[in-house]
């Protein structure tokens, strides 16, 4: 990307109407400069907009695009309600200097709130364009329109370009909650399929990613890490890299880590170095991970929901299914390892990572590094995805310990081991569900009882500070990992109990729709199994206990689309020359209060090897408002094949001492040829709220790949990953 130009600068001082406006801020070889007076208050709208003289427009944004396709939806919902094309605006993201803090971005929430609050701050922009134009125009504003970035008269006549109206003044406006947004009916930009302008040169290799992104004398580091967590380090043999000229060895107290001006150096010396560690065993090993899980020391206990009474009703019932279900450790298992680049000179820090939450990260490295918050700045740049916290915000302490401690700017990059053996884990899950059907069919009563990790305060530690010896606070949290686990369906008796467990053997994190597909999984298996045990249909079951038409419509579009014919599982006629074929449907309501997703899927099993394949996906969805059909059709089919490869392979293996998956071999993902075909129904609706659809879609994939299992071979999977080994072994 160009760097800021003196003719960008002088440009943006004289075109102000909504905030300083700037060029680009992620330069491969220059340091970031800052906006020196730019409002960062989200109260504020020039916080967020700046619309220059040419009627281009800069979008501020403080959450980031991490592949999902952000930028271009935010400048679709900016670019509405400011009258402007989508084309002529900018989206900068994720830069502590010059973007308001809106939270980290997760949650599915990147469009509900970040998009929602630059909207309106652009509608109360608009308002504000309105009045000068008519003060111009000599027109009053309820007669004005503002379209292509010019304000008219809607009944003709001499227009004013947006770009004009303000000369060198800014707005000074606080956002409006109350100004109006456009009706749907008069939309233009939202609800189009606009290309993401980030596309072409990603598929050029002339994106700058910041694994590219680089500084004048700046140095190369790579951190020698221990197998074993826990482990201390005893003792360094300098000599054994006496070989590889330009190396230096860093070490404080258990960090350790060499730095070059080469990079290949660093990664030379990086795998000679011989350096001696004190390891512990104190890990439960993951062949023993459910066992360990139901019985390791609970924290609390928690019933957070509870309906009637569940277990008397379940006592008093005759037909009655129970079963357990597992979702292992996982990681993020990014394709491109964690990377950043820190800069710490004069008292001051500068940090370029692709973390998914770059305000908070500045707080946490300006609190653990000795920093005041407003010496440290964070400046996003793509990664190659995230989805949820992986090992970017620990490359980016491991970038300011060393550039800290050197005085020269240091990028950190990690190794496939570093990331997949250390990255923070999404958490091992455990359920058992018991739930009974009453003499008429309906759903008596359902007990969820769930082991998960306790949530304790305070931010997660960095590998880089605990090994170096820096007090910091030991916060564990994995995200909100007990939504969607009780049914979505009519229950009188319904209860959810967590069990929280009080350790944990791995470093957790958030990872993407955290606790919901476990849940679902549980959740929807169950209902499938109800269903057989009902002798009816797994749509028309579902169908029959929902009230609310989103969810029904959203059900029968899937099946639909999917070609679904009503019978009972498992399919009777279900072999296939020497496979067994079946489907399977699954339904979410995500977080029982957001997106309503069904999925329908075939899969074919062979029985002689165990191996299975999916062959067709068919995914109904609704998320309230689409702003970009073609981005949202983009971020569901991620989820569906980013989900499938969870459920078929992914699994953090572990002995008593180490994490042992720790690269494509031992923790290998979905490959290209095992993708799906996949059908995507958008159910639009212009009128109703707008639900983020980053994580939804992922929910119900588990438990409709379970689902078709049992329909084609009526064997119950309940544990994941579906792997060849566990198919044989459950149809034996």
């Amino acid at each position: 990307m160009p760097s800021l130009s003196r003719r960008d600068l002088l440009r943006a001082g004289g075109v102000l109407i909504v905030s300083f406006a700037c060029g680009p801020l992620r330069p491969r070889h220059a340091r970031a400069q800052g906006a020196p007076g730019k409002p960062l208050d989200p109260a504020q709208v020039d916080s967020f907009l700046a619309v220059h003289a040419d009627g281009s427009v800069t979008v501020y944004s403080g959450k980031v695009d991490v592949g999902t396709g952000l930028r271009v939806a935010i400048a679709q919902l900016a670019g509405e309600e400011l009258g402007v094309p989508a084309e002529r605006i900018r989206v900068i993201d994720g830069d502590t200097a010059l973007c308001p803090d809106q939270g980290s971005t997760g949650g599915s929430n990147g469009l509900t709130r970040g998009g929602a609050e630059v909207r309106q701050a652009a509608a109360t922009a608009r308002q504000a364009l309105l009045s000068l134009a008519a003060a111009r125009l000599g027109v009053p504003p309820a007669e004005l329109a503002i379209a292509d970035g010019i304000v008219r008269p809607a009944r003709g006549g001499a227009g004013a370009a947006i770009g004009e109206l303000v000369g060198d003044r800014r707005l000074a406006l606080t956002v409006d909650p109350n100004a109006p947004l456009r009706a749907p009916s008069t939309y233009a930009v939202v609800g189009r399929s606009l290309p993401r302008p980030d596309v072409p040169a990603k598929s050029t290799g002339r994106h700058l990613y910041v694994h590219d992104f680089t500084l004048p004398d700046m140095l190369h580091a790579r951190v020698i890490r221990p197998a074993a967590p826990g482990a201390t380090l005893v003792s360094v043999d300098e000599s054994s890299i006496g070989g590889i000229s330009g190396v230096r060895i860093v070490r404080i107290e258990d960090f350790l880590a060499v730095v070059a001006k080469d990079e290949w150096a660093a990664v030379r010396a990086a795998g000679a170095l011989r350096a001696v560690w004190r390891e512990t065993r104190t890990l439960p090993g993951s062949e023993e991970l459910d066992r360990w899980t139901r019985s390791a020391p609970i924290e609390r206990d928690q019933a957070i929901v509870e309906r009637g009474d569940a277990v008397a009703a379940l006592a008093g019932a005759v037909r009655l299914v129970s079963a357990s279900y597992f979702w292992p450790f996982q990681s993020h298992a990014s394709l491109g390892p964690a990377c950043a680049v820190a800069d710490v000179r004069g008292g001051r820090a500068t940090v370029w990572s692709s973390s998914q939450g770059t305000h908070a990260m500045r707080a946490t490295l300006a609190r653990v590094f000795g920093f005041a918050a407003a010496d440290v700045r964070v400046v996003f740049m793509d990664g190659s995805g995230s989805y949820g916290t992986n090992g970017g915000d620990h490359a980016a302490a491991d970038a300011v310990l060393l550039s800290k401690t050197l005085g020269q700017p240091v990028r950190v990059q990690w190794s496939r081991q570093d990331e997949t053996g250390w990255d923070p884990k999404g958490p091992q899950q455990l359920l058992d569900v018991r739930a009974a059907l009453d003499r008429s069919g309906n759903i008596a009563a359902w007990d969820t009882e769930m082991w998960v990790p306790n949530a304790a305060p305070g931010a997660r530690p960095l590998l880089a500070a605990d090994a170096a010896g820096l007090a910091q606070e030991q916060g564990t949290n994995a995200g909100a990992v007990t939504q969607n686990g009780d049914p979505p369906y009519r229950a009188d008796n319904v209860r959810v109990l967590v069990h929280w467990v009080k350790e944990t053997p791995l470093a957790l994190s958030n990872l993407r729709a955290p606790g919901k597909i476990a849940n679902t999984f549980a959740v929807e298996s169950m209902a499938d199994e109800l269903a057989v045990l009902a002798g009816a249909d797994a749509v028309q079951f579902r169908l029959a206990r929902l009230d609310d038409p989103r969810a029904i419509e959203v059900i029968a579009r899937a099946a639909g689309a999917f070609g679904w014919q009503s019978r009972p599982a498992p399919n009777r006629v279900a072999a296939a020359g020497g496979l067994r074929v079946g489907r399977g449907i699954a339904y979410v309501r995500y977080k029982q209060a957001e997106n309503y997703v069904a999925m329908a899927m075939e899969v074919a099993v062979d029985p002689a090897t165990g191996r299975m394949a999916v062959r067709r996906v068919s995914c109904a969805h609704d998320c309230g408002l689409v702003v970009n059909p073609d981005a949202l059709r983009n971020q569901i089919e991620g989820c569906i094949v980013q989900t499938l490869s969870r459920a078929l392979h992914e699994e953090v293996r572990f002995d008593r001492a180490r994490v042992a998956s720790v690269d494509w071999a031992s923790y290998p993902v979905l490959r290209f040829p095992e993708a799906p075909e996949i059908d995507v129904v958008l159910i639009d609706r212009p009128g109703e709220r707008m639900f983020g659809a980053g994580e939804a879609a992922a929910a119900p994939v588990a438990a409709a790949l379970a689902n078709a299992v049992f329909d084609a071979t009526g064997v119950r999977l309940r544990t994941v990953p579906f792997t060849a080994e566990r198919v044989r072994a459950a149809l034996a």
